[in-house]
């Protein structure tokens, strides 16, 4: 299927159905996909091995430079601005200067949208760094990835490109507590011969038992909603949705829903 990447380091603003209007910020190439995991529902794509090792990324101050002319546009138009919100093209915590990026991120958002969040969508796969944590405690929203229940079917959607296990996610999601929100996206299907579906009774009671363990602020739940690179992927109800998200709830655990 097709599927698309983002061409600029800071896009929209959009509208996300998750964060209201949202400016993008896209710390990743814009003619590839650069990421840790390669998952099979990937809206960008398939991560690009070949490039993986020889990335070369925008300094700091290029990015910088960049976010304060976008910004600067938005608020002299007066258009409203909802989130700053980092996503793009893979995994934004790659960057090698993700820190300093935050601390630009955050100063610019202070001068030209104070009312406005800053929000990292991750995968949770760099939350080993310490450098990593103290730069997601600072901002307003960390939705972090959490897809699975077992190991089996995390290696299979989730398809990390270094060895990595699902309880080290889980571990390293445990560990950080800073304004956490927990995405996942539920999907059933095959690819290359092998069952995909985190919707099994089994996999969602593991599920569950992460996220009870964790103690999200926020769960959020949705299926697919655009192309995706493996074929043979079934979006799931909303219906199905809402019974898992009724079982987080009971939990006392504020629960999300995207159609």
């Amino acid at each position: 299927m097709t599927t698309f990447l983002f061409h600029e380091t800071i896009f929209g603003p959009i509208h996300s159905r998750r964060l209201g209007s949202s400016l993008g910020v896209n710390l990743l190439p814009n003619n590839y996909k650069h990421c840790t995991f390669n998952c099979i529902y990937c809206e960008c794509g398939w991560t690009d091995l070949e490039k993986h090792s020889n990335t070369t990324f925008l300094t700091s101050n290029e990015i910088a430079t960049q976010l304060e002319n976008k910004l600067k546009e938005l608020s002299t138009k007066k258009v409203i601005i909802d989130n700053i919100t980092f996503a793009g093209n893979g995994e934004p915590t790659i960057h090698p200067h993700f820190s300093e990026i935050i601390n630009d991120t955050i100063r610019l958002r202070n001068i030209y949208y104070p009312k406005s969040e800053i929000a990292v969508l991750s995968n949770a796969s760099m939350l080993h760094k310490p450098s990593i944590i103290e730069a997601l405690k600072k901002i307003d929203s960390n939705i972090q990835k959490l897809d699975c229940g077992s190991e089996e079917m995390f290696q299979r959607i989730n398809k990390p490109i270094k060895k990595m296990l699902l309880s080290d996610i889980v571990k390293q999601l445990l560990n950080f507590t800073s304004n956490l929100t927990i995405q996942t996206l539920f999907l059933r299907g095959e690819y290359q011969g092998q069952i995909i579906d985190n919707t099994s009774d089994k996999e969602v009671e593991l599920w569950l038992s992460h996220i009870n363990a964790i103690k999200p602020a926020m769960v959020m739940l949705y299926p697919i909603a655009r192309s995706t690179p493996a074929s043979n992927l079934e979006k799931i109800t909303i219906d199905e949705l809402n019974k898992i998200a009724n079982q987080v709830e009971k939990m006392g655990i504020k629960t999300q829903v995207y159609p």
